[in-house]
């Protein structure tokens, strides 16, 4: 008949021994204890570290024990679930045999694989933020690769924008006068200006009458012209 209680203080004593900085026992009936686990394959701040609780049954080893996780650090909730499955496998494959040992090796070994995962997953983030602000630098170096699409639709924005800036320059100018059009200028527009003062004042009961009288004797009047005389010559007015 086996002796339940022999191997279980056995191995509790081998496990103190091992385990002395992490080992702590937390009750003799049932035993209860617990044992700290931190990985060694990280620097410091990358380690990751888990506080397991095991529990004794009354015909352990011949039944597994009683297992927990008491506490985490640095662990991710997945991890702490891959954990536990790990510790459900290992306590299946050695039944009939003190096996706290080989979970907690078996526990040390996948905290060292999760830290190199943390390891690779961290350079990684590092490689792809290096990516992306290198192609973030080509973009500002080399500009906006122009293609058809982004082309016409520069142009449609320019075009639009040289508009609107005619726009509010021909109403400035029309504001401030800049745009006044001369008496020539008028004219040529609009030819009934030729007519509209008489129109104005032929509206306004004001007929304009010539006397024609006025000019009939201007025929009369002898002019001398001497620019018509070929004997004309402005020296002589000039020696008188």
């Amino acid at each position: 008949m086996t002796d339940y209680s022999e191997e279980q203080r056995n191995e509790l004593e081998a496990l103190e021994s091992i385990y002395a900085d992490s080992f702590t026992v937390l009750s003799t009936s049932p035993a209860s204890f617990s044992i700290t686990v931190s990985s060694e394959a990280g620097e410091e701040d990358e380690n990751v570290q888990v506080t397991l609780k095991f529990t004794y049954v009354a015909s352990y080893p011949d039944k597994a024990p009683l297992y927990e996780i008491a506490a985490q650090e640095n662990l991710e909730d997945g991890d702490a679930s891959d954990l536990l499955s790990l510790l459900e496998q290992q306590a299946e494959e050695n039944l009939g045999m003190v096996m706290i040992f080989t979970l907690v090796s078996a526990v040390q070994e996948r905290l060292n694989e999760i830290v190199d995962l943390i390891k690779n997953r961290q350079e990684e983030e590092k490689l792809k933020k290096e990516k992306e602000a290198e192609e973030a630098e080509k973009v500002c170096f080399h500009g906006t690769v122009v293609t058809i699409e982004n082309f016409l639709s520069w142009k449609a924005k320019f075009e639009a924008e040289e508009a609107e800036m005619k726009r509010k320059k021909q109403k400035e100018d029309e504001q401030s006068g800049k745009n006044k059009l001369t008496g020539k200028q008028l004219f040529e527009r609009d030819h009934n200006l030729d007519t509209s003062d008489i129109k104005f004042l032929e509206e306004a009961g004001n007929n304009v009458e010539v006397d024609e009288s006025l000019f009939q004797d201007l025929d009369d009047l002898e002019l001398n012209d001497d620019e018509d005389d070929p004997d004309y010559n402005p020296l002589d007015l000039e020696s008188d």
